[in-house]
């Protein structure tokens, strides 16, 4: 029984060898097969690498990783992230931030560029968006003139902002006030209608105070009021805009307090009726005179200042009556003094009818005196010197109604000292009768006689 125990002992642990030689000698076959792929591999890897004609397209795929590595934002978007692209915003205005109440400042520049650097994404959302800001911060500086780093501020995350210029050159001044009156002028005057005439305004306050450094303060020649007339029709009341102006008429920049002041503008349309006088100009041919002138409208509205107003008493109207040669019927504008600013109507209907010229005399009309001097004495040679006859021409009609009473025949002296003269002897024209005169003699020899020399004379003889 010992014995074939120890003899089924031995045959196991002969299985058990074989079985172990066979293992061993499998993991020697893989490890030999292993260790061939790893040469052949190897020897291939070799022959690739160091091929001549391979070496272009791996310096090329070298090139494009390293570019790709450079370019990109990091290594776990290396295929997914977009490439960097810049832009510029041009023109950007610079903030200043600085106490306004305080200072008085002058900066160098005033609008700045910006170049933004980011991805294609963010540079369109940046550019899209108004919610940026380039300043100069001054608010720990005083007065002087100082050069300020001008800041990017809430620019989109991922852009990168470079401002050029990148600082500003900054005066700071300090303010202080100062008191001037308050002058006015209209504007918008032509949507004014021009029959009305604008008053003098009165203020609710007749001063301002005006805030800024001393050498802008200096420059202020006048403070005016823009009252704004356009579309006014009677008196009315605003708020009108105050405005600094220097010595040219350029506006002054400075605080001004208040800004507005109110006022009362008073608004008139002063008019006149006036008459209508036609003043034929010249002689109606083929002995025919003008027997009567018929208008369409007698009186004239005119709206104008009161001052120019009263110097206007009729408006006269002329033609040439030389060229009627019939009764003829047409329109003549109205020509209208300087300052009116309208009227209602711009040009008249006339008639004229003419009628066969005749004449008569009037005669013994007295010779009336023009500028003549109390300190002389008047003599003449000819007892019936200071009388003429005059000659009236017209039609029938119109040279009956001609009197004495409405001659005038007259000399003038002014221009004349003492001494003998002979002195032109003058009858007043009044063309609207639609007669015309003569005189029957052309001058009269005076003697002028100085009455103060004389007396001082006798006075010394004396």
């Amino acid at each position: 029984m010992a014995e074939h125990n120890s003899k089924d002992k031995l045959e196991l642990a002969e299985k058990i060898a074989s079985q172990t030689r066979k293992v061993t000698k499998k993991y020697e076959d893989v490890e030999s097969m292993i260790l061939h792929l790893i040469r052949w591999f190897s020897t291939a890897i070799d022959k690739f690498l160091f091929n001549p004609k391979m070496g272009g397209a791996i310096s090329l795929v070298l090139a494009l990783m390293i570019f790709g590595m450079v370019n990109y934002s990091d290594e776990n978007s290396l295929f997914g992230t977009a490439y960097l692209q810049s832009t510029t915003l041009t023109n950007q205005a610079i903030v200043v931030d600085y106490n306004s109440d305080k200072w008085e400042i002058t900066v160098s520049d005033e609008i700045c560029d910006v170049v933004l650097v980011g991805d294609a994404s963010s540079l369109s959302m940046q550019t899209s968006s108004s919610n940026y800001s380039i300043v100069a911060d001054l608010s720990n500086l005083s007065s002087g003139t100082h050069t300020v780093k001008l800041q990017a501020k809430d620019f989109i995350s991922g852009i990168r902002a470079t401002v050029s210029p990148s600082d500003v050159t900054v005066t700071i001044k300090e303010k202080v006030t100062q008191n001037y009156s308050i002058g006015y002028d209209f504007i918008n005057t032509a949507k004014l209608e021009n029959i009305y005439a604008l008053g003098t305004p009165s203020f609710e306050s007749t001063r301002v105070a005006i805030r800024a450094s001393e050498d802008t303060l200096s420059t202020v020649a006048f403070v005016k009021a823009l009252i704004d007339v356009g579309g006014q029709t009677g008196q009315f009341e605003q708020e009108a805009q105050l405005v600094a102006y220097d010595q040219n008429g350029n506006p002054v920049k400075c605080d001004i307090k208040p800004e507005k002041v109110k006022v009362t503008v008073p608004i008139t349309s002063p008019k006149k009726e006036v008459p209508v006088i036609v003043e034929p100009q010249g002689e109606v041919p083929n002995d025919m005179a003008i027997e009567s002138i018929t208008l369409d409208h007698n009186l004239i509205t005119i709206y104008a200042p009161e001052t120019t107003l009263a110097k206007i008493n009729d408006l006269v109207i002329t033609f040439d009556a030389a060229s009627l040669t019939g009764d003829k019927k047409f329109v003549k504008g109205i020509t209208y003094p300087s300052n009116v600013n309208a009227v209602n109507i711009t040009s008249i209907n006339m008639d004229v009818k003419l009628g066969e010229k005749v004449s008569k005399v009037i005669e013994n009309v007295p010779i009336n005196y023009r500028n003549y001097s109390s300190n002389f004495k008047i003599s003449t040679d000819e007892t019936a010197s200071f009388y003429a006859n005059v000659t009236v021409y017209g039609t029938l009609t119109n040279v009956e109604k001609i009197t004495m009473a409405d001659l005038n025949v007259y000399v003038d002296f002014a221009g004349y000292g003492a001494g003998k003269h002979d002195i032109p002897i003058n009858i007043e024209q009044n063309p609207s009768s639609l007669v015309s005169f003569t005189v029957d003699k052309t001058s009269i020899q005076m003697t002028l006689t100085d009455e103060k020399a004389s007396s001082s004379d006798e006075t010394v003889g004396g």
